[in-house]
């Protein structure tokens, strides 16, 4: 499974896919209900992801260990299985011919990168993007591309030199050893080698009894000491069983809800001064001409019709936009005009810009960005609340290549998108993930109708104080409420059950149905 140009695999184990139907089962992100807050009211990451080490002989069942864990979890946040067999080092033409002649071996630990395994790794437990390497059985080789792996709290590590090398240990909440019968572990590895990976029966063979068994005795068995649990191979669900009370356990331990308390931190603080101008300088709000009261009039209207409220708001967009673009640094360059005088003006002085939308409010304000750059990339977060507790949920990420690779990222500069700014916890969200790709904060412009003055913006500018923050509006108040029938189920909940919501009021009701539907 390759990247793709916008890619973040998510598989939802209630959907027709199946863990067998997938045609590669390593290094991929399972979701089944979307990941929960992993930072505090700072804006800091409060917990690493949880990671588990996983290492037992080739053919061992190592695999069907990692996917038997993740069923037992059941509705679990997202998950990521990730594999050694990534992680095989980049090998010249004399390597290639060797490995294709069975004569290379691939079951000695100098075979595996392993600073770029624990590299990729501790980017992952530390809740930062990574880019794992493409490695091909067929071609014996590391292709060029690689896969982009973001946004797990549960880890799921796996591979024969998994607990070899100290730094990896060092990187496990739980170590694993898989225990295997050899003859079994033959039998398994003749069967995949030949079915997956094209090798004839006589070169697995040999493969085997020349490097693959001595290879297990002088490295991998030797690491079984180092596992907190030996599991079998095979008839395994005791313990397995084990394993997943203890990270149910840690994942409890782990959980943060704080939506509610952002709100009430919010109470009695100021976002602008008696005259109406803002406290915090990142705070950008446009002037209250004439002419935008009477857009925001007409779209707070619940009784204007859908073309005036889509016409308005793709204006609206577009003035946010083009105030949002003074924020982004310019130099100046000298142009000839066409009665042949030199005039000198400006221009973007940036290597990438782009924008990410928090779906679906956030998509009107895409207009407006592509109207003001006409080739800007676009990413989108989906980001939606608990049914049960109404905090934030991370479902999916679908970001442009040059967030997706932290050298690239750490230049960019990114219009944050999203309708507005209520309890902030989707704001919270967003900006954190931003920063976890590497996204310098000052690089970061969040672009948004209006704002709740007593809601968590307050909150948000206090964790992050060098995001700027481009608004039309900032309205009083922020409202809780229960929503009655709301018709997304949620784990334990009957459907047609409601939920709490907070409603910025007086607001412009839901922005995104209103303009979509």
């Amino acid at each position: 499974m390759l990247a793709e140009d916008y890619s973040h695999q998510f598989f939802d184990d209630e959907s027709q896919h199946s863990l067998e139907s997938h045609q590669s089962k390593k290094n991929i992100l399972l979701k089944s209900h979307g990941r929960p807050p992993w930072y505090g009211e700072n804006g800091l990451p409060i917990c690493d992801a949880f990671v588990i080490g996983i290492a037992g002989g080739s053919a061992s069942g190592k695999t069907h260990v990692a996917q038997q864990i993740v069923r037992s979890l059941g509705s679990v946040p997202t998950v990521v299985i990730l594999s050694q067999d990534s992680f095989y080092k980049r090998h010249n033409a004399e390597e290639v011919a060797l490995a294709h002649a069975n004569r290379f071996d691939f079951d000695h630990p100098d075979a595996i990168d392993m600073p770029m395994f624990a590299a990729c790794l501790a980017d992952l437990k530390a809740c930062r993007q990574t880019n794992i390497p493409v490695y091909s059985f067929a071609e014996h080789q590391r292709l060029s591309e690689a896969k982009y792996l973001y946004g797990a709290a549960i880890i799921i590590t796996e591979g024969i030199m998994a607990l070899h090398h100290p730094d990896l240990r060092s990187l496990y909440d739980l170590k694993v050893f898989v225990q295997c019968d050899s003859d079994l572990m033959l039998a398994r590895r003749i069967q995949r080698d030949v079915k997956e990976r094209g090798r004839s029966v006589d070169g697995v063979i040999e493969q085997y009894l020349r490097y693959v068994k001595p290879a297990f005795d002088n490295f991998v068995l030797p690491t079984a000491r180092h596992a907190d649990i030996v599991v079998p191979g095979s008839n395994n669900a005791v313990a397995i069983d084990l394993i997943t009370t203890h990270i149910r356990r840690q994942m409890t331990e782990r959980a943060r809800h704080f939506r509610k308390h952002m709100v009430s931190q919010s109470v009695g603080c100021c976002l602008s001064t008696p005259d109406g101008n803002p406290v915090s300088k990142n705070l950008i709000v446009l002037p209250q001409t004439p002419q935008l009261k009477g857009i925001y009039t007409i779209l707070r209207d619940g009784a204007s019709n859908r073309q005036d409220f889509i016409f308005f708001v793709d204006r609206l967009a577009t003035f946010l936009i083009e105030k949002a673009m003074e924020h982004l640094p310019h130099r100046p360059k000298t142009v000839t005009t066409p009665i042949g005088l030199d005039c000198t003006g400006k221009e973007l002085d940036v290597k990438n810009v782009c924008g990410v939308s928090i779906i679906r409010s956030g998509g009107p304000l895409t207009k407006g960005l592509q109207r003001v750059l006409s080739d800007v990339a676009i990413g989108s977060l989906l980001v939606q609340s608990d049914a049960n507790t109404g905090e934030p949920l991370l479902l999916h990420v679908m970001l442009p290549k040059c967030l997706r690779e932290r050298h690239l990222a750490v230049d960019a500069w990114v219009f944050l998108l999203d309708a507005q700014i209520g309890t902030a916890a989707s704001a919270f969200m967003a900006v954190r993930t931003l920063l976890d790709h590497g996204v310098q904060q000052d690089h970061i412009i969040f672009v948004t109708f209006l704002i709740a003055r007593t809601g968590g913006v307050t909150v948000l500018q206090r964790a992050f104080p060098e995001v700027k923050i481009v608004t039309g509006a900032v309205d009083e108040g922020l409202r809780e409420a229960w929503l009655e029938h709301y018709n997304e189920k949620g784990e334990g909940q009957s459907e047609g059950e409601g939920r709490r919501v907070w409603i910025v009021e007086p607001g412009m009701g839901q922005i995104g149905d209103r303009y979509y539907l």
